[in-house]
């Protein structure tokens, strides 16, 4: 499953987290830099007696010194004087060491301050402390961004979705100092996790509690085009319904393709529930209306409207389904399909929310999606959630979305 947005994901994480692995290196703790003012060593000593001798011992490991015959205080006196002559040798000479390593600073440690040169010493020296940390400006992510989108692009991603996720990577590691740890891509992979996770998650809805809380009966309506796995949807989601308790009857609103009742009659007896039906060609709005009005009088909690399948260029049948909807209000719209269908899936389900706006979406055939594009892409796009992810055949292969677990599944978590 999304084994090609996983290696596009891959390359950027390579390609950024060599970009990160030039510009970190290790470094000792910083030294404050002597200030321009105290940098002269040009610095007036006042000559006192025995000047000569004094620097002779800082030169040599030892001296003999000549006896000194003066009165005591005499003594004290010049004993001071050349204490606090020595000190100052002696800071004098600190200081021209200390000016002398930082000269030959190794030209990669050089490099790196420059690379600081737009920040403030304050922040440069917090990049530094300690371990390996980097300082990342827009022009170190120019390149690998762009690769980043690029392969968004190709893994059917919808151009304004693609912007966003690149834009929020961009905001999260421009301008900031990042601690490295042992692994450099965690910090990309971490900046991607949250950039997508902030798309998928948008407008996040559960099911499963507005439905509690719903007065019943709740009637849902499937729409979307044909051959995309709607009414199999149908069929997974009264098994769900009905292993949560709840009581469901389904109405054949398909009344336009071929065969389309009979599939799904064959659900409902599988499951073991009620379905409302009429004659081909007959009118959907008043085949759903009467399963509505079934449900009522029957105490169902949940009606499940099959639609007829229609492209959304479509015009007749889209306004056939405004009709539907006007003539039994539904409590939830449901556009249903194939996650493996990309960018098509994206538009059309853009269409539909404008010609009878959506609650939500199921995408069917997840599990066969290499891209994960139209995964990532239609909660964006229509405003309204993902709901359920169809991963199979079976009745029980419906998986209610959860933002944490797909971001786990791009990820191999």
């Amino acid at each position: 499953m999304f084994n090609k947005f996983k290696e596009k994901l891959g390359n950027f994480k390579k390609a950024l987290s060599k970009t990160i692995d030039d510009k970190a290196v290790d470094i000792e703790p910083v030294v404050e830099p002597v200030p321009e003012a105290e940098e002269s060593f040009e610095e007036d000593i006042e000559p006192i007696p025995e000047e000569e001798a004094l620097e002779t011992l800082t030169e040599k490991e030892s001296y003999e010194a000549e006896p000194v015959t003066v009165a005591p205080a005499t003594v004290e006196t010049e004993d001071r004087k050349k204490a606090e002559y020595r000190k100052k040798l002696e800071n004098r000479k600190k200081a021209i060491e200390s000016k002398t390593e930082e000269e030959n600073i190794p030209e990669e440690k050089k490099s790196f301050f420059k690379k600081f040169s737009n920040i403030g010493f304050t922040k440069k020296a917090k990049a530094l402390v300690l371990n390996r940390e980097v300082y990342l400006d827009s022009k170190d992510l120019e390149e690998p961004l762009w690769e980043l989108e690029m392969g968004l692009l190709e893994s059917d991603l919808a151009l304004s979705v693609s912007e966003a996720i690149v834009e929020s990577v961009k905001k999260q590691l421009t301008g900031t100092t990042k601690r490295i740890g042992g692994n450099t891509g965690e910090i990309v992979e971490e900046a991607l996790k949250k950039a997508i996770l902030d798309v998928v998650s948008a407008n996040t809805f559960d099911f499963d509690e507005y439905v509690k809380d719903k007065e019943k009966p709740v009637h849902i309506v499937f729409v979307g085009i044909n051959g995309t796995g709607k009414t199999t949807s149908i069929a997974k989601m009264t098994h769900r319904l009905l292993k949560s308790d709840y009581s469901v009857v389904l109405a054949a609103g398909d009344t336009f393709r071929a065969g389309a009742i009979d599939q799904l009659g064959i659900h409902a007896d599988r499951l073991g529930v009620k379905m409302i039906k009429h004659q081909p060609g007959a009118d959907p709005a008043a085949v759903i209306y009467d399963a509505v009005q079934y449900a009522k009088g029957h105490k169902i909690d949940f009606v499940l409207s099959d639609t007829a399948g229609r492209m959304h260029t479509n015009l007749n049948l889209m306004s056939q389904m405004e009709k539907i909807c006007r003539v039994s209000t539904p409590d939830l719209i449901i556009f249903v399909d194939e996650a493996v269908a990309g960018n098509d899936a994206v538009e059309r389900a853009a269409q539909f929310n404008d010609a009878v706006p959506i609650d939500g979406s199921i995408l069917t055939k997840i599990d066969a999606d290499a891209k994960g594009g139209a995964a990532i892409s239609i909660a964006y796009i229509t405003g309204k959630p993902i709901l359920f992810f169809g991963m199979g055949q079976g009745y029980e292969d419906l998986k209610k979305f959860d933002p944490e677990w797909f971001i786990g599944q791009l990820f191999n978590q």
